[in-house]
Order: C-alpha cells, then sequence, then structure tokens
C-alpha cells in the first residue's frame, strides 16, 4: 500500500514528538504514546535475535515499562539524579503499512544518534548511535506505539548503564 505524504508526515512527526519527550525526560508524555501491548527492546546489536532466548541490553513488556517510567518519575532513580541532558538525530525513516489487522499498522525504520551527558557522573558526553524499528497502530484516530526495537551499532561491546529511555 502507498503511504500519502500527509500519513508520512504524520508517523515522522510522531517519531519526532517521542524522541523529543523521551530528550526532555517527559515520561508521562512519553507513555501516552504507547498502547496497552507495547514491547520496548534493546537487543545486544543488529542481527536476528529473539528476545526469548537471547541476552537483550533491555527486554520490558509493558508492565515493566510502566515501573521504569514510575521509578524515572520518582527522582529516585540514582544513575539520572540529576537528569542527563540528551538530544538526539533522526534520519533516513522509512515507513510499511501491514494490511489485515484490526488496526493500520506501521513498520517504521530509522537512523538515530543520541548524545547524553552524564551530568551524575563523568560530565562525559556518551554517543548512541543505531537504528530504530518502531511499530505504529492508528488506534480511535491516534497513532500508538507498540514496538521499540532499539538496535545499537555496539550493541555487542560493553557498554554503559543506559538509565534512561533510549
Amino acid at each position: 500500500m502507498t503511504l500519502a505524504y500527509e500519513e508520512y508526515a504524520e508517523i515522522r512527526d510522531f517519531l519526532y514528538k517521542e524522541a523529543r519527550f523521551a530528550d526532555e525526560s517527559r515520561y508521562t508524555e512519553w507513555e501516552a504514546l504507547v498502547d496497552e501491548d507495547m514491547f520496548y527492546w534493546v537487543p545486544r546489536g543488529e542481527g536476528d535475535f529473539d528476545p526469548a532466548r537471547h541476552v537483550s541490553v533491555s527486554a520490558d513488556n509493558r508492565s515493566r515499562v510502566k515501573t521504569r517510567i514510575a521509578q524515572l518519575n520518582s527522582g529516585e532513580r540514582w544513575s539520572q539524579v540529576p537528569v542527563s541532558p540528551m538530544r538526539r538525530m533522526i534520519s533516513n525513516i522509512e515507513i510499511e503499512v501491514s494490511e489485515g489487522t484490526e488496526y493500520p499498522e506501521y513498520k517504521v525504520l530509522s537512523n538515530f544518534v543520541l548524545f547524553e551527558l552524564r551530568a551524575q557522573s563523568t560530565k562525559n558526553i556518551e554517543v548512541w548511535p543505531g537504528r530504530v524499528e518502531h511499530g505504529i497502530r492508528r488506534k480511535d484516530g491516534e497513532l500508538k506505539m507498540f514496538l521499540k526495537k532499539v538496535m545499537l551499532i555496539n550493541g555487542n561491546e560493553a557498554l554503559p548503564t543506559i538509565g534512561f529511555l533510549i
């Protein structure tokens, strides 16, 4: 199915909003973009991994996402006190439409680079480059995210703590 420019722009803007909410630690607003069956996954790199069979950096169902956000919002997640200032760049957005489901679904692929200032520890800037696969659906007139799979370029290497939503 061909995607109209207006639909492409709406999904692109959704990605930008999702990134801005995460960058600005606006986790309650970020969570409002999430559907009930959300799966937030950071595999150990790029490849054909199965979260049930392979080690992941993070593999959170909706309940765990809710818990993670509550921790971040509490102000007591010490890896984020003070909160890391962050900014990410998103590019190379590709969108595929799936038919035949109850709601229209989109597989959205993009490249990103996230810059994080480790304000609570080293004061260094960490650079997190990778590719993201978003699963997005239109439900009751709104776009909702049901998958966020973050494939870090260095996901197979030793990683510093990721105490935020990447």
